[in-house]
């Protein structure tokens, strides 16, 4: 048999014949020859199957067979740069043709569907090409977040995803009974971080988190991956530039090795290609003014409306819209109002209606893609907080032990790989972004 080789390589194979292992996409051809397109998990290509070359028996078998069908494809590769939808222009000349298994009427066809269809099937959906290739650029996303932080010093751990309390304060949690008790599905493994930077100085989890919010917007799962790095004697400004580098690395190992997938999505990387250090950095109160001006000066009622704020309120999808419109790349807003973030955020010297928050808002309408803060490092105040809040102290005892034996400044981090993805990739929607995306009333497949 000749070699076996993955589409994506197969450049390194011209006037070699090779073998193919894959699934019939779509076919065209009429007469004496026959257009495959076959896909193999790595890329798409064309094999070319012209009857005066092959017994009978094989061109028929071409002919016969049906979307999804599994084939093995065997014959010489040819540069064709005229070849019809062929990434990088080149094609397979058929000697011979294997059907493993000619598939049943498969039910997502090339006309339109709808999207509750296409989710119903999303076992299917996700071979179609561009699922494809947002999930390609999901991996090396997943895979680039690795990258960094192993090589800068962090060490990952693995956080419970079972836990006794809310990791944010927030009562938007899953219950599990826990063999009569109740426990609930993490929101965050933060928290356990916290624990593991004073064993290791610098760490990071990786992992599905759950938010039981009854939210159906574009930019809400309620299972979702995370990625949340922690880091001892860190501030907030050290939060900001570590986060920068760490963001720009991701964007830049996408365009570098995802480039073709890019190109199927039809995404503009302008602005990708903008996303280097440093990030313009945002107060709370100025992205406040900024925001109460684009509203005064507004003539569109609708957009007034949607952009009403008084201080204190967090920001949503429309301001933070707005407010990136005015920047080429990423921006950090940071200082938010303590009464709208989690309480295990360090005040602001002086003013304690402000926390040393930040977020970072992703250009082009994407918003929020990480949400971070200094931590609050001295005991009294952290379970003053607690108290502030209304949490069960007993919940947090252990996390207030971390404030008394060599409790220091740090701070630290978590980035939502869905919105991460549905940004680089120019998706509007999570759900894309995700294999199998749990939402508000879905869980099948």
């Amino acid at each position: 048999m000749s070699n076996i080789v993955a589409i994506q390589n197969i450049a390194d194979y011209i006037g070699q014949e090779v073998t193919i292992q894959g699934w019939l996409y779509a076919k065209t051809g009429k007469g004496k020859i026959q257009f495959l397109q076959v896909r193999d998990g790595t890329g798409i290509m064309q094999a070319v199957l012209f009857k005066p070359n092959l017994p009978p028996e094989i061109f028929e078998a071409g002919k016969r067979l049906t979307q999804e069908s599994a084939v093995v494809v065997r014959g010489v590769v040819k540069e064709n740069g005229r070849a019809p939808g062929v990434p990088g222009g080149f094609e397979i000349d058929t000697a011979d043709l294997q059907v493993v298994q000619l598939s049943q009427e498969y039910p997502i066809t090339p006309k339109e569907h709808g999207v509750e269809f296409l989710l119903e099937n999303r076992h299917l959906w996700i071979r179609s090409r561009k699922q494809w290739a947002l999930l390609r650029i999901r991996a090396t996303v997943m895979r680039a977040c690795r990258e960094w932080l192993d090589t800068h010093g962090y060490v990952e751990m693995s956080t419970p995803i079972l836990t006794p309390a809310a990791g944010e304060g927030t009562s938007t949690l899953f219950e599990v009974d826990y063999f009569g008790d109740t426990v609930y599905l993490a929101q965050t493994g933060q928290l356990y971080n916290e624990a593991n930077i004073y064993s290791f100085g610098k760490v990071y989890c990786f992992g599905p988190t759950f938010r039981a919010e009854k939210s159906k917007t574009r930019r809400h799962l309620t299972e979702f991956w995370m990625i949340e790095p922690e880091t001892a004697y860190q501030d907030l400004d050290g939060l900001m530039e570590m986060e920068e580098q760490f963001v720009s690395h991701v964007v830049q190992r996408v365009l570098q090795e995802r480039r073709p997938e890019l190109e199927v999505l039809e995404r503009d990387i302008r602005m990708l290609e903008n996303v280097t250090p440093p990030f313009p950095r945002v107060s709370y109160d100025e992205a406040f003014e900024r925001i109460t001006k684009i509203r005064e000066e507004s003539d569109d009622p609708e957009l007034k409306e949607l952009l009403k704020l008084e201080w204190g309120d967090d920001f949503g999808s429309p301001h933070e819209t707005e407010l990136t419109k005015l920047y080429d790349r990423p921006i950090f807003v940071y200082g938010f109002p303590t009464v709208c973030k989690a309480f295990y955020m360090e005040p602001w010297p002086n003013r304690p209606e402000v926390c040393k928050s930040v977020d970072m808002l992703a250009p082009e309408g994407y918003g929020e893609i990480t949400g971070g803060s200094e931590r609050i490092s001295d005991p009294d105040l952290l379970l003053k907080r607690i108290h502030e809040d209304n949490l069960p102290e007993e919940a947090f005892t252990w996390y207030m032990d971390l404030r008394k034996y060599g409790s220091v400044p740090h701070s630290g981090f978590g980035l939502g790989i869905e919105r991460t993805v549905a940004w680089i990739a120019g998706t509007h929607h999570v759900r894309e972004a995700n294999p199998f995306p749990r939402t508000l009333g879905r869980v099948y497949p």
